[in-house]
């Protein structure tokens, strides 16, 4: 099965940019290697506040995301010390 990816509109506004070239070509690397083949593979489980939500590991940044059905939703690429904060209030 094939997924489709989507971003949160924060992602595209302030997390991407703000990454250094190498990250940004890891994450985009990451993501279409994993995220748009097997995502429930790959993304590991969160717990507690973000139950139903999951995570992916590139170097010391998570990729934070949820699927619905045939698509990704990445809520979140941010270095792992404030990323559960960010996406809870994104969340609203």
């Amino acid at each position: 099965m094939s997924y489709e990816v989507l971003y949160h509109q924060e992602v595209v506004k302030q997390d991407i940019p703000a990454l250094a070239q190498t990250m940004k070509q890891r994450v985009k690397v990451t993501i279409e290697a994993k995220l748009l083949t097997r995502p429930e593979l790959f993304g590991i489980p969160l717990r507690q506040s973000l139950k139903g939500h999951r995570k992916l590991r590139v170097g010391s940044y998570r990729v934070v995301f949820t699927i619905k059905k045939a698509t990704v939703i990445v809520l979140a690429i941010l270095p792992r010390d404030h990323v559960y904060e960010v996406v809870e209030k994104r969340l609203g």
